[in-house]
């Protein structure tokens, strides 16, 4: 066997090659990261190596910085293990009571990692193209994150320029109300504004939802308004929902483009009553290749959504916190498909209310639910079957 481990870095790489019994076949070099250094990384490599050999090649998950290697790897063919920055470091600072951290010290940490750990999953090409995915989720997220605090901030604005326009419509978010603050941007504007005009700007964009005396109401509302009249707020009004109005674009252009890597997937969790569309595309993009994981308990411990646990002695921790240790992005999407299809799905709307009525608070018995969806989605994902063959 021959263990490689690859230490990343934004504008270099530190490798270190061993063989199976611990000894060093090439001691920590350095690479730079572009192609001249791939190649003389495979070269080395191959160098190093028999036709019989086993080799595996390890390095951490460092998000970007880890991405063209990898995938340059994967495209020679040769078997990949990304493992967990955390546990290499507890691996690291099990080997020694010194407080050493370098370039080099990581790399042969990776390398005797390779070795020693039997239970480690090599990465997958299903796992590699499916970044595709993971990015254009993680990129909707964050924008659906900007929008919601530009919305806070509308919010925040319509109360110091029109208070009472809270209280006419449904939602002071809507298209119609958004183009008429965009024209009228306060209290003082749509009181002077004419009546057909302010009119035809709510029919038009509501699509006849707000007629000509939702408008009259409006603006005589207006006319006796306490909201303050300021051109410096009006003006950050009419910008933020500008800047809402683009993300919005941006959002349903990146929708499109999930939707259509989700069409050629046609996933069978999508069959699961109530699992929404984002939700479960996040889910597929966060997990990755689902035959790397051996039980759904793996899944959840990806996800951070096991209970910690703590016993030294006779002292045992009273209460199980989760350890939130994993990807942020995949507890989100499981908590938010959870609700939903606690909501839309009897199974699950019978098992939560059980819990609930077992004493649990709804946030406790909703982490029940998402261990059991987790179980359920795990097993969809392994068989290929929908949720109503299985059931």
């Amino acid at each position: 066997m021959v263990c490689v481990g690859i230490d990343v870095a934004k504008d270099k790489h530190d490798c270190c090659i061993l063989d199976s019994e611990g000894t060093t076949l090439v001691d920590c070099f350095t690479i730079p990261n572009n192609m001249d250094g791939f190649k003389s990384l495979l070269q080395t490599i191959q160098d190093c190596s028999q036709k019989s050999d086993k080799i595996k090649v390890g390095l951490e998950a460092t998000g970007h910085y880890s991405y063209n290697i990898l995938g340059f790897l994967l495209d020679n063919d040769l078997p990949v293990y990304v493992m967990n920055p955390l546990h290499t470091n507890l691996y690291r600072k099990s080997l020694s009571l010194r407080k050493t951290k370098t370039d080099r010290v990581d790399a042969k940490t990776i390398a005797t990692m390779l070795l020693s750990d039997v239970d480690l999953k090599s990465y997958t090409d299903t796992a590699y193209h499916n970044e595709e995915l993971k990015s254009l989720t993680r990129y909707r997220f964050d924008k659906v994150q900007e929008r919601a605090k530009l919305k806070q901030s509308v919010s925040r604005l319509v109360t110091i320029l029109f208070p009472e326009l809270e209280q006419l419509v449904s939602s002071i978010h809507g298209t119609s109300i958004y183009a008429l603050l965009s024209e009228y941007p306060g209290a003082k504007q749509i009181s002077e504004a004419h009546l057909t005009r302010l009119a035809n700007i709510l029919v038009k964009t509501s699509r006849g939802h707000y007629r000509k005396d939702k408008a009259t109401h409006i603006r005589d509302t207006a006319r006796t308004s306490i909201g303050s009249v300021m051109p410096a707020k009006s003006l950050e009004l009419k910008h933020t929902i500008k800047l809402i109005q683009e993300l919005t674009s941006e959002i349903n252009e990146i929708e499109d483009a999930i939707r259509k890597i989700m069409d050629e997937l046609k996933p069978p969790i999508l069959s699961i009553p109530g699992m929404g569309f984002h939700s479960a595309a996040m889910i597929l993009a966060e997990v990755g290749d689902f035959s790397n994981f051996n039980s759904p308990d793996k899944v959840l411990a990806y996800a951070g959504c096991s209970p910690s646990t703590y016993q030294s002695g006779k002292l045992t921790n009273c209460y199980a916190h989760m350890e939130k240790r994993g990807s942020r992005y995949l507890r989100y999407a499981l908590y938010t498909a959870t609700k939903y299809v606690c909501y839309w799905n009897p199974v699950f709307t019978e098992y939560l209310t059980k819990k609930q009525a077992e004493g649990k608070h709804y946030n406790v018995a909703l982490s029940h639910a998402t261990k059991k969806l987790v179980r359920l989605i795990y097993a969809l994902q392994k068989s290929g079957k929908a949720y109503l063959a299985v059931t």
